[in-house]
């Protein structure tokens, strides 16, 4: 771990299904039914004739309705007849079982020639795109993997159908594939049904109350000390936060009459996040996935993510407990059913980087037909945030450092108005330029930015227990960057500044010896201009004498700390000598 400000290292290797439309049955279909099936004594050739006639009408479907589905939502098939009389005796057990020769027939033929369409529906009367549809349903339900995945490809590159296919793909697709569409950059939102409707809810109903008791379901054990403290001050201020509203007691265990007056104040949105961030913490623990799961923890928090369409705070919250949910495949199904696909598609193509990426996260987890690692909660994949047929061939790293985030640290050095506003599309401001610039000048590099706790983490500081140590989270950081496959191909490390403390120096001293050994290329920037604390204090937080690592380029930049890793424009140095580099770096990885 470097002191510098920057640091750029190179290393290497450490559903209901619908049917397609049919037409009427031929007398060619009739004797192949009686071939398959042998002769049949019915009694006379005038009754097989009636029964014929009778089968061949029972198995009519109107031509009209494939029109009138184009208006409709949903596939409408003949209903059977309510007179008694035709389903008694001999008739009715004669066409049951010429029904069952019938479905027999169809069914082997299928499984013969494996087409989306076997020769009794190769005639229909349909449009093109029409036929394609129904094709690519049954590719992407294909035992052939390949298969499947351009079955998804095709139907995410379709932008020509009319409502009514859109719905009927959305209602037909298996859980794998609407999966694959929603991770399908160019995919249309019709193409996911809407989430099911939510069971209605009394007057007195109250989120928080909800909220409170599937936090007091789960487990207290298997956790460490911080959650359960914050497990325990969620539930406490929510349950006096109800009293307050219902003009009841404020005392809680004995202790809440010192916070009546603070609680009083603490508006809904605040409770629920403070319960949410909780729970957050719980869905780490598989064990506990299933509890929220069983419980009715997704339809819960589907109706508090639609509750809080202006609270992107309380949004991001939630998809990070289905993104961890989402890691454990038994609950996949869970999932989808319930809904969370469509939100998540629709939470993907979000102009704000940070809610696309936890949703590009939490698809990623879910998609395991092209996606054999796995995301835990703080790792970030900023690009390719959808699938792709790019070859991914090495991966770049971003570390934040104190006080910083996964995403708020990599943006776009701050602009006044003016100049936004002149900006072309090309030079628009970015909020993430690993996620806008990088992606686009290298793509064929998976980029990720990791989210963690540090020491000055509203988390953290406010947890009364004992602090986990540097060693602690580097091991809990090395966890999470192996399950999503980090050392399967060369990397670049990109970090901003840790601060200087006794244990940061002794880890930066073992990162020289070993990056002396492995021969690691080191690109390192450091800042020439102080920083404002406020509108008085001044500091040049890592002068360049800290800065110096002893090893690769130290290249001085005239900005202040903050800005170091936040470049202006895209056509400047600090951009375009990281960029420089990384290629350099990777040019015999990139050009194979």
């Amino acid at each position: 771990m470097s002191l510098a400000t920057c640091c750029i290292i190179c290393c290497r290797r450490i559903g209901t299904s619908t049917t397609p439309p049919k037409r009427d049955l031929c007398w060619k279909d009739i004797r192949n039914i009686i071939k398959f099936t042998g002769p049949l004594i019915l009694g006379g050739s005038l009754f097989i004739t009636y029964e014929v006639l009778a089968l061949k009408k029972s198995m009519t479907l109107d031509t009209q309705v494939v029109e009138k589905e184009k208006l409709k939502s949903y596939i409408y098939l003949d209903a059977v007849s309510l007179d008694k009389r035709e389903n008694q005796g001999i008739t009715y057990q004669a066409r049951k079982e010429l029904h069952k020769a019938l479905r027999k027939v169809l069914a082997t033929s299928a499984k013969i020639f494996r087409n989306p369409f076997d020769d009794h529906f190769s005639a229909v009367n349909l449009e093109d795109h029409e036929y394609g549809l129904w094709m690519l349903l049954k590719k992407s339900k294909s035992e052939d993997k390949m298969v499947r995945l351009e079955a998804v490809k095709e139907m995410a590159a379709n932008h020509y159908w009319h409502d009514y296919q859109y719905r009927t793909v959305a209602q037909a697709c298996d859980v794998r594939t609407v999966i694959g569409l929603a991770r399908s950059k160019e995919t249309d939102l019709r193409f996911f049904l809407p989430p099911p409707h939510l069971p209605s809810v009394k007057e007195d109903y109250s989120i928080e109350e909800e909220l409170r008791q599937l936090l007091a379901s789960l487990p207290q054990t298997e956790i460490d000390h911080c959650i359960q403290y914050f497990t325990s001050l969620a539930l406490r201020e929510s349950s006096q936060s109800l009293a307050a509203q219902k003009g009841g007691l404020w005392c809680f265990g004995g202790n809440g009459l010192p916070y009546a007056e603070s609680f009083g104040e603490v508006p809904s949105a605040t409770v629920e996040l403070f319960c949410l961030q909780a729970l957050v913490r719980h869905s780490e623990i598989a064990t506990h996935c299933d509890k929220i799961e069983a419980n009715g923890g997704l339809q819960l928090l589907q109706r508090i993510y639609q509750l809080h369409k202006d609270c992107p705070k309380i949004q991001r919250s939630i998809v990070r407990i289905i993104g961890n949910m989402a890691l454990h495949e038994h609950l996949h199904s869970a999932i989808v059913h319930s809904g969370w696909v469509s939100i998540l598609a629709e939470a993907a193509k979000s102009p704000h980087v940070v809610q696309a990426s936890h949703a590009a996260r939490t698809l990623a987890n879910l998609d395991r037909e092209t996606v054999q690692e796995k995301y835990q909660d703080g790792v970030y994949v900023l690009h390719p945030q959808y699938r792709t047929s790019q070859p991914i061939k090495a991966d770049v790293l971003f570390i934040h450092g104190l006080m910083g985030a996964a995403f708020k640290t990599w943006r776009q050095q701050d602009c006044d108005k003016l100049e936004i506003g002149k900006a072309s599309d090309e030079e628009c401001y970015t909020q993430c330029w690993p996620k806008t610039w990088l992606a686009r000048d290298c793509p064929a590099l998976r980029i990720i930015s990791v989210e963690y706790d540090t020491n000055l983490s509203d988390w953290r500081a406010k947890c009364p227990v004992e602090r986990k140590s540097i060693a602690y989270r580097s091991h809990e950081l090395l966890r999470k960057l192996r399950a999503a496959g980090v050392g399967d191909r060369p990397m670049i490390w990109v970090s901003h500044s840790m601060g200087d403390c006794p244990a940061l120096k002794e880890l930066h001293d073992d990162f020289l010896t070993f990056a002396k050994d492995k021969n690691f290329q080191v690109l390192n920037f450091v800042e020439t201009l102080p920083t404002y604390i406020g509108s008085m204090i001044k500091l040049h937080v890592v002068p360049v004498e800290s800065a110096d690592l002893g090893i690769g380029d130290l290249i001085p930049v005239a900005v202040n700390h903050l800005n170091i890793c936040k470049p202006k424009k895209k056509d400047t140095f600090l951009y375009q000598r990281t960029l420089q580099f990384i290629r350099e770096t990777l040019a015999k990885d990139l050009e194979n």
